[in-house]
């Protein structure tokens, strides 16, 4: 029986069907490099920060981002970042190292590790690099090592559990933000005030709510003004990141994956993901419940507009946020990731064996593992490309799972079941599109003691790529 899968169609640049057309460069580039590859596209990182910086210009208050490292690893990137006038947000010793020893600006630099050790503390105090502080701890390491270095410590004070519609918005991170002020006060008095530079608040919400970012920018500007009437000298507040972008061609066809998903959950139709699995969805008492547990890989506002709409978002005194940044003469600061890499990247993997599971399902088996295709989403819902090296017209399509490289039954690379116009065979290349933005990188790993992916850059925009024109990490 015709499975009727339903498609999610990915949005793609030139750049990635010139190199998905082009089945003897895929072939090159296995024999040169090995599978999988990532590769990047450096002008598409480049457009994408000058697309946020184009949508700041055109408010009045001043405004500065910085790259979130932590969504990709490529080295490559840091350089482009800078010189297309934007900062980069370090998470780990190592990011930061990275960009000391590439003797970046320091201001264009700044540390919100989730763990601060003294090691990383003290490379971000000796290099003037801004840290973003989460707990009095951190503070305390912080002032020591000031004191040893001779060195005032710039930071920034991170703040949670804002209220939205009646209820706080939980989170590990920051202090909370009733009781900031108290902290500040008790805190930052005497001698100790004298070893700190507090420069901002930073805040980093779950989630993709404009209404909760623009209501906990309020909150945070009210905190503002209320310290530094007390004495402190705020400039800035950093919302962080997790502003939406869009991957996919069609919202109908969004809309009608989940519902064919829990149509399958419910036993009403073929299973469209591998066993099953509801990607969030369950089933109890007959009726689905629960919601899609996948980043929403469809968005109407994205990018500049999810940014403006959050600018816009008003107070109780029907004052934009935007407005108020301006007559406070308040610094807003924003740390993407995803959205900085659109269109950025594409991971290939070569096909190394095809089987048939007991429950009749192909199994394509690729020459990579499920820690190369990850991010803390359930699935990765869209579309991958073939590059066949021998294409059938008389084919039969094929609806097929693709499994990975590590022994473990859950290895399956993507949870959909994919319909291809034909079987691939061996030596075919399989492209995963729009990946650089968390999936290549974030949660890696070499269990089995199998080599990371090698990361390659293009530099320039070309209908036709030579093997030249790919660059590995500088």
């Amino acid at each position: 029986m015709k499975n009727n899968l339903p498609q999610l169609e990915p949005l793609t640049s030139d750049w990635m069907l010139n190199i998905i057309q082009d089945t003897q460069l895929q072939k090159e580039l296995f024999e040169a490099y090995q599978s999988p590859l990532n590769i990047h596209n450096l002008p598409a990182f480049e457009e994408n920060c000058k697309e946020y910086q184009k949508v700041l210009s055109t408010y009045g208050f001043k405004s500065k981002v910085f790259f979130a490292r932590k969504a990709n690893k490529f080295k490559n990137l840091i350089n482009v970042a800078i010189s297309s006038g934007i900062g980069v947000d370090t998470a780990s010793f190592r990011e930061l190292e990275q960009g000391v020893n590439l003797q970046l600006n320091p201001d264009n630099l700044i540390s919100t590790a989730a763990i601060k050790n003294r090691k990383l503390l003290k490379l971000a105090i000796s290099n003037r690099v801004l840290i973003v502080v989460d707990n009095e701890d951190e503070l305390d390491q912080i002032f020591e090592i000031s004191k040893d270095l001779n060195t005032k410590a710039k930071i920034a004070i991170r703040i949670s559990g804002f209220e939205y519609k009646g209820n706080k918005l939980m989170s590990r991170f920051g202090f909370d933000v009733d009781a900031v002020e108290e902290m500040m006060l008790h805190y930052f008095k005497d001698s100790k005030r004298e070893q700190f530079n507090v420069e901002g608040f930073h805040f980093h919400l779950d989630g993709y709510s404009t209404g909760q970012r623009g209501e906990a920018l309020h909150q945070t500007l009210d905190l503002l003004e209320k310290l530094n009437i007390q004495g402190f000298n705020f400039s800035f507040i950093d919302i962080g990141g997790g502003i939406l972008m869009n991957y996919l061609k069609h919202e109908t066809q969004w809309i009608e994956f989940q519902k064919h998903l829990k149509d399958a959950v419910l036993g009403n139709r073929n299973a469209i993901t591998y066993n099953n699995d509801g990607l969030g969805f369950t089933i109890r008492n007959g009726t689905v419940e629960g919601k899609l547990a996948t980043y929403p890989y469809y968005n109407k506002q994205s990018k500049g507009s999810f940014l403006k709409k959050l600018l816009e978002t008003e107070n109780k005194s029907h004052k934009p946020v935007y407005q108020r940044l301006e007559d406070l003469d308040v610094e807003l600061r924003l740390e993407p990731g995803r959205s900085l890499l659109n269109q950025v990247g594409i991971t290939a993997a070569r096909v190394v064996h095809r089987k048939i599971d007991a429950r009749g399902n192909h199994l394509i088996g690729l020459e990579m593992n499920m820690s190369q295709l990850k991010s803390s989403s359930a699935d990765f819902l869209l579309d991958p490309f073939v590059g066949f090296q021998n294409p059938r017209p008389d084919a039969q399509p094929v609806e097929v799972y693709f499994t990975g490289a590590y022994c473990l039954e859950r290895d399956v690379l993507l949870k959909r079941k994919i319909e291809l116009p034909q079987l691939p065979e061996p030596g075919d290349t399989i492209i995963f599109v729009n990946t650089a933005g968390y999936m290549m990188h974030f949660f890696e790993t070499e269990a089995h003691l199998f080599e990371r992916a090698i990361n390659l850059a293009v530099a320039e925009n070309k209908t036709r790529y030579q093997i030249a024109d790919f660059e590995e990490e500088s």
